[in-house]
């Protein structure tokens, strides 16, 4: 199975502030700034492309904080699959939306795949650095937000390995956000 990474960090590598904050998001960069036709910058090109997510807990108590409204879901009908040792119930608003899942992560990647999943969009700071870790990630889009936060909860946490970034394709955005598509090679 084909595992993505699509993300958003500051400048300074932050995915979110020290009290799970990502508002500043919708601050960053230039608001006024003519989009086209990127205004996602890519984010619903990605969405149509991946059949499932796996995500962390913390990621899924973020969107349940935003408490998004059912047509403004943006993860359309992919199935969604949140790990937690900790948490076996979804937030009331995730009900039917998520699925909570506590074993070990190949062993739902053998799942998914036996049950015909191909490409799995891979969120969350804790949950990249485990498949990282297993070395399930194939590639890593990062969008970099025009703001320095100078503390937060990092992109990745500690790596078992080196790992080689390749083939880099970038593209600058008018709002002055930066995007980055990556291979993962971990040879």
């Amino acid at each position: 199975m084909k595992c993505s990474v699509y993300i958003a960090t500051s400048v300074d590598g932050y995915i979110a502030t020290i009290d799970d904050r990502v508002d500043w998001l919708n601050t960053a960069g230039n608001p006024i700034a003519d989009m086209g036709d990127n205004a996602d910058m890519g984010f619903n090109d990605f969405i149509g492309s991946v059949d499932c997510m796996i995500t962390g807990r913390k990621c899924m108590e973020v969107n349940s904080d935003m408490n998004i409204a059912a047509e403004d879901w943006p993860y359309s009908n992919i199935r969604i699959v949140v790990l937690s040792r900790t948490v076996n119930v979804a937030p009331e608003n995730l009900q039917g939306k998520v699925e909570m899942y506590s074993g070990e992560i190949p062993r739902l990647i053998e799942a998914l795949e036996t049950e015909g999943f191909k490409h799995a969009y891979i969120d969350g700071g804790t949950t990249i650095t485990s498949f990282l870790n297993l070395k399930l990630i194939n590639e890593m889009i990062i969008t970099k937000a025009p703001i320095l936060l100078g503390d937060g909860i990092p992109l990745f946490g500690k790596i078992d390995h080196y790992l080689n970034l390749e083939n880099a394709v970038s593209q600058a955005f008018p709002n002055d956000f930066v995007q980055t598509k990556y291979n993962v090679n971990y040879s």
